[in-house]
């Protein structure tokens, strides 16, 4: 359970890490919950940010497209992120008696850490969900992911690369993980906002109570806060990363960033921020509360 400390002297090393199995299983449910329930709103939020406009990617209809590939990559990769987390953040905390960092440096350092193992299975369900939410025409996750292969495929025989074995792995690399260095940029400074802050909230709140474990619904509450403050500082970071994994071709960063700068200016860059924030807002309150409620659960605390 992600558990701060009173301020006080060294801390004595835990005895044992955190349990895996509650860890997945909480993140299971929080990935699931949130990914489901908030889906609409991602969906807007997606087509405000694309370049081809909000009515061209599809406006109001088909709000749950690429709904498939959001569920195969949110448990696995909520469960991935959240039990890298606490294991890295247990380890953390049994070195801080000799080296006498901040916990809110042991949340930033050990969410990073999570946020890198879970993009390997969020950059390439990411890169199918937003071009499937982004089509004019109506599709599913399996047509956009049948068109990613066989897009990849016409461009390597029509560059000369043949095919061969290879043709899966460059599919991998060069367009189901399009946006992975982005995707980094913006999961790395949004973590290091949100989790200190969760944690800094529910340690606050244990001090001012004297009760442990934290109640879900109290940190449901700090989970939002936390998620719209975050989610509102790394709004362009995000329609950067929107716009890469869209592009029809593979885009580097710095010059995608200065052209819109110099054809559209500084407004797209905080498109979808109202739909973004509320999003994550809600996301925040459902994924932490019910991650708090399943780990509380499944870990056995009273």
């Amino acid at each position: 359970m992600a558990a701060s400390h009173a301020p006080g002297p060294a801390r004595t090393p835990p005895a044992t890490l955190p349990l895996t199995s509650a860890t997945d299983q909480a993140g299971g449910v929080a990935g699931t919950a949130v990914d489901l329930s908030l889906y609409p709103i991602d969906t807007l939020k997606t087509r405000l940010q694309s370049a081809a406009g909000f009515a061209r990617s599809g406006g109001f209809r088909g709000i749950y497209r690429g709904v498939g590939s959001a569920l195969v990559g949110s448990a696995p990769g909520a469960a991935l992120f959240f039990t890298t987390y606490e294991q890295c953040k247990a380890a953390l905390r049994q070195q801080q008696w000799r080296w006498r960092w901040s916990e809110p440096a042991e949340h930033m350092a050990a969410a990073s850490v999570g946020e890198v193992a879970a993009c390997i299975v969020r950059v390439p369900t990411e890169v199918v969900k937003q071009r499937a939410q982004a089509s004019a025409h109506p599709t599913s996750s399996w047509a956009t992911l049948q068109r990613i292969i066989v897009g990849r495929q016409r461009r390597t025989t029509v560059g000369g690369g043949g095919g061969g074995g290879g043709g899966l792995a460059r599919v991998v690399a060069t367009d189901l993980y399009r946006g992975w260095t982005i995707t980094l940029l913006r999961e790395l400074p949004f973590t290091a906002i949100q989790f200190p802050l969760w944690e800094a909230m529910k340690a606050w709140r244990r001090r001012s109570t004297g009760r442990e474990p934290v109640p879900a619904g109290e940190s449901a509450v700090f989970g939002s806060v936390a998620g719209a403050a975050a989610a509102a500082v790394t709004t362009p970071l995000d329609v950067v990363k929107t716009r890469v994994m869209l592009a029809p071709h593979s885009e580097r960063i710095a010059p995608l960033v200065a052209r819109i700068w110099r054809q559209e200016g500084l407004r797209p860059f905080f498109a979808g921020i109202g739909p973004r924030v509320l999003w994550i807002s809600a996301g925040g309150a459902i994924f932490l509360g019910s991650y708090q409620w399943a780990f509380n659960a499944f870990s056995g605390a009273r």
